[in-house]
């Protein structure tokens, strides 16, 4: 079955490596992936630009990638962006029986456990996970730095192909070719400290940034 799958994120700004991710998993599944930015992230501090910037840039992004489109839905809704909300209303959308895929990156999946109703997003889809930096998706490592989601996932974990043959409940690990090293933090810093990030960032995200001076660009 083909499956659903979304991206969600705060995308403060969206970079190389969630447009490569992105990319590699609507390849790997056939799929069109869906990116949802949050509009009131409860888990972080407040992003440094606003959610329509934030989508905005989306929307740039993903521009030349027919394999990719941006949901506004969290936007729309207002309020706290809570991911179990989120898949509810998707999976209404869709009925019970295709199968469900929140994509997060390892960071996400080592916090999961703050997160509102974590446990029952399993009921509603599965969760696929690739590898961020500074954080690792080794059964030791996860075992150490967050037990409690470990014992969630250890016995749903399967193969990614076998996600798409149940509408939820599983956990996988996403392995794109090149693991990406780019971080939103990352860029953030180095614009407020004028260092050379626009690399980093599709180049229509770059213009929009400076253009808007997001995040202390173009600061004298």
């Amino acid at each position: 079955m083909r499956p659903t799958i979304l991206f969600g994120g705060t995308f403060d700004p969206v970079h190389n490596g969630h447009i490569a991710v992105a990319q590699a998993v609507a390849d790997a599944f056939a799929v069109t992936v869906d990116m949802i930015p949050a509009a009131d992230p409860p888990h972080r501090p407040p992003p440094g630009a606003t959610a329509a910037q934030r989508a905005d840039m989306l929307d740039l992004a993903v521009a030349d990638h027919s394999a990719l489109r941006v949901d506004r839905r969290e936007l729309r809704r207002g309020g706290a962006s809570f991911t179990i909300d989120t898949l509810r209303e998707v999976r209404n959308e869709i009925g019970g029986d295709l199968p469900l895929i929140w994509l997060l990156g390892s960071d996400a999946l080592a916090g999961l456990a703050s997160w509102k109703h974590w446990r029952e997003m399993f009921e509603l889809a599965h969760i696929l996970a690739y590898k961020r930096p500074g954080s690792e998706l080794s059964h030791s490592w996860l075992g150490s730095h967050a037990r409690g989601v470990f014992e969630e996932i250890e016995p749903r974990w399967r193969s990614n192909d076998a996600l798409t043959e149940t509408a939820s409940g599983g956990f996988s690990i996403f392995q794109p070719r090149t693991e990406r090293p780019e971080a939103a933090s990352e860029v953030r810093s180095l614009i407020a400290g004028s260092g050379d990030w626009s690399a980093l960032v599709p180049p229509a995200v770059a213009r929009y940034i400076l253009d808007r001076k997001l995040y202390g660009a173009g600061r004298v």
